[in-house]
């Protein structure tokens, strides 16, 4: 089956994606950086990125005859507003609203759907997982070196994916289809430039050189990424500037990220669990109202003892 490229952003627009670009599926381009990354220890204890290598590398090996590889970006970005002051600067604005695995696979779905509405596949899913699969965050895909293959955007460097009309406040997922296209979308130029402020803003150092972050050294991961049972590294923990659930300084400082555009996406709006809350209202979260004020959102990813953790260290008490 050959689709038409011409149509991925008309078809994108109608489910709210901002950017969409397709390229061939193949070995990704970077698939020996990964290796790299890995052998410096870079993913600290996030033993995961050592699993599925192979897969990780070649979306061929997540769905046999796969042929394209479909990358999109949604954009999730929130102004500061009174009802978000309590948490501004202490929780990243990927974390205000609705969990984007949940928003942005429902899009992703209806809009695979619709693209190979063509085909005569039964309508379960095990049929059509034969034909194409969704994937955001839900396996082994490198989401950000597809999304620079397909032309979504650059990836600046602090190893977030930038582009012209949205910055880098964006979420990633990705369609891995055995359909091909009448055309392929090509990387842009990279855009950063002589700047560095990335890296100059990051308190822990984390952005080890250009482009390469140390996860085990990156507030993001001591705050998301490490369970209740393991003790934030010191470099993290010192540094917190109030972060309790990941950490936005890298992006708040690029001058891409002037170009930021609120969301019109209403599921990306802060949760009544967040709204008019400061950090010692959350402190004072039990076990059963953290399930129910969080339970769709990204938020629940960290557990109650981590986030209350998280809180504790950036609070400052012992």
């Amino acid at each position: 089956m050959i689709l038409f490229h011409k149509s991925l952003q008309y078809l994108a627009d109608k489910f709210g994606i901002q950017k969409i670009g397709v390229s061939r599926a193949s070995l990704v381009q970077s698939a020996e950086k990964l290796d790299e990354w890995l052998n410096r220890g870079y993913h600290g204890k996030m033993a995961y990125m050592q699993n599925h290598l192979v897969k990780r590398k070649d979306p061929r090996e997540l769905l046999p005859g796969a042929q394209s590889v479909i990358s999109v970006f949604l954009n999730y970005y929130q102004p500061k507003s009174d009802s978000t002051e309590g948490i501004e600067g202490h929780i990243s604005r990927y974390a205000w609203g609705k969990d984007y695995h949940i928003v942005l696979k429902d899009k992703l779905y209806g809009l695979a759907d619709r693209l190979h509405a063509g085909l005569e596949i039964p309508e379960n899913r095990k049929a059509k997982n034969k034909v194409y699969r969704v994937f955001v965050d839900s396996a082994p895909m490198m989401d950000k070196a597809w999304a620079v293959q397909a032309g979504i955007g650059w990836l600046g460097k602090h190893a977030n994916v930038i582009n012209r009309d949205f910055g880098s406040w964006g979420f990633l997922g990705e369609i891995v289809t055995t359909a091909e296209f009448d055309g392929y979308d090509e990387p842009m130029a990279d855009h950063c430039g002589s700047c560095t402020a990335c890296i100059d803003a990051c308190p822990t150092g984390a952005i080890v050189e250009p482009y390469v972050v140390d996860g085990s050294r990156c507030i993001s991961y001591g705050t998301i990424e490490l369970k209740a049972d393991h003790e934030m590294p010191v470099v993290i923990q010192e540094n917190l500037n109030g972060w309790v659930f990941g950490c936005d300084i890298c992006q708040d400082v690029c001058p891409w990220n002037s170009f930021q555009k609120m969301t019109t996406d209403p599921e990306f709006a802060p949760i009544a669990g967040l709204q008019n809350q400061s950090m010692k209202d959350l402190e004072k979260l039990s076990a059963s109202d953290f399930e129910s004020a969080f339970k769709t959102s990204p938020i629940n990813r960290s557990g109650f003892k981590a986030f209350k953790r998280n809180i504790k260290n950036a609070l400052g008490h012992d």
